[in-house]
């Protein structure tokens, strides 16, 4: 195995986190270079490995890892170990001394108990960024709550902005078709990180960062959450349409749906004439983008009446040559079969000894001209780092028993 490189190296992550959030994050910093130790339990791991179907196999035939631990755990090394015993607590312990960075999702409060606790770790090493992701923060009422992703989507507001608007077809409120307060709750606990691992190395001191699920969701809603505090008016369904532009989303083809994304007036006079319509580009009722939204049903009825009967190859050549945004709504396995996926390299392919295929993820966007990601290690089997991260402590909490 080669040595970890990348921006990060020479950094080490302690990660006692499970299922997406925890795991998003420091899969970042893997991925950027540092070690990542993950803490699993002995003979069960991370539950996301029995996330499944679908399975990987393994080389005997075998059922492997659930496909989901795989998206969150490439780079890092697994370590079997029982937190929860004394003999595990103390090994945990004796890690941090050697670790700059520690990442924990248990409930607020769960790890006082072990000793495991931010007071009782940076008093062994004061250096330490200790990072607790939960549902709802270290204070408040609901601090003591589990949260997960589905539950803080409707909480914390997503649900009631997306999917279809009262009166349509299938109106009710919709989740996001992938976990997106897991995922950004990781990228915004990732770049905490490092904001203190900065300062640890400037000043010596770590710090504790405390990030919510709820905090982060809220976040999330970003321009609706401002346009209320604006307007007083409070955010509805829009279906596939968006709150302040128009035209700005997907319309019909013979063959399937593109997105049309009109970002100024200059733009959708280049798209009526794109169409053949040039007169809806001067017309008084479209002439600007908050007349566009007051016609908004007008405008999208006559854009779909002409995009219907056109094929989606057409409609975007036209669109492309007049400098108009536009894309396909593409499957997931279309994505991947996109010329700029395959150019920029979005599948990333990497053995695992144990499994009878190689394990395909997606790649990090992050590009970096002198310090590039380096896929080094595969999402890794469990406790397969063990004995080697260990080394003379071998398995205590296995030991003990």
């Amino acid at each position: 195995m080669t040595a970890p490189s990348g921006p990060l190296s020479g950094v080490r992550v302690l990660d006692l986190s499970r299922v997406l959030a925890g795991p998003w994050a420091t899969q970042m910093l893997a991925d950027l270079g540092a070690e990542v130790i993950k803490i699993e339990r002995p003979g069960v791991g991370d539950d996301t490995r029995h996330w499944g179907p679908p399975f990987t196999t393994k080389t005997d035939g075998s059922k492997g890892d659930a496909a989901y631990f795989l998206c969150a755990n490439r780079g890092k090394k697994s370590v079997e170990l029982d937190i929860a015993t004394p003999e595990g607590a103390a090994v945990i312990r004796e890690l941090t001394k050697t670790c700059d960075v520690l990442v924990e999702n248990f409930k607020t409060g769960g790890l006082k108990k072990y000793g495991l606790d931010h007071a009782a770790l940076s008093a062994i090493n004061p250096r330490l960024v200790y990072c607790s992701i939960t549902g709802f923060g270290q204070d408040g009422p609901d601090a003591h709550r589990a949260g997960y992703d589905y539950m803080i989507q409707a909480m914390g507001g997503l649900m009631s902005i997306t999917g279809q608007p009262d009166g349509a077809p299938g109106a009710e409120p919709m989740k996001v078709g992938v976990a997106v307060v897991d995922l950004f709750t990781g990228l915004y606990a990732s770049n905490a990180i490092l904001a203190a691992l900065m300062h640890a190395r400037a000043t010596g001191e770590g710090q504790h960062i405390d990030i919510a699920l709820f905090d982060v969701q809220a976040a999330m809603l970003a321009n609706q959450a401002t346009n209320f505090f604006v307007s007083g008016q409070v955010p509805a369904r829009m279906g596939n349409a968006h709150p302040n532009l128009a035209p700005y989303q997907p319309f019909p083809c013979a063959d399937g749906m593109v997105v049309i994304a009109v970002g100024n007036d200059s733009q959708f006079r280049a798209l009526a004439g794109a169409l053949g319509a040039a007169g809806m580009g001067t017309h008084p009722r479209f002439l600007t983008n908050a007349l566009r939204i007051e016609h908004r049903a007008a405008m999208t009825a006559e854009l779909s009446a002409i995009t219907a009967g056109l094929t989606m190859k057409a409609l975007m050549a036209a669109l492309e040559t007049a400098g108009v945004p536009c894309g396909p709504v593409n499957t997931v396995d279309q994505v991947f079969d996109e010329p700029q996926a395959k150019h920029r390299g979005l599948e990333v392919t990497q053995a695992r000894a144990d499994l009878s295929a190689p394990v395909r993820t997606v790649a990090n966007p992050i590009r970096m001209s002198l310090t590039p990601v380096a896929y080094d290690r595969a999402p890794p089997a469990l406790g397969q780092d063990t004995d080697a991260v260990l080394g003379a402590r071998g398995r205590p909490d296995r030991d003990a028993g």
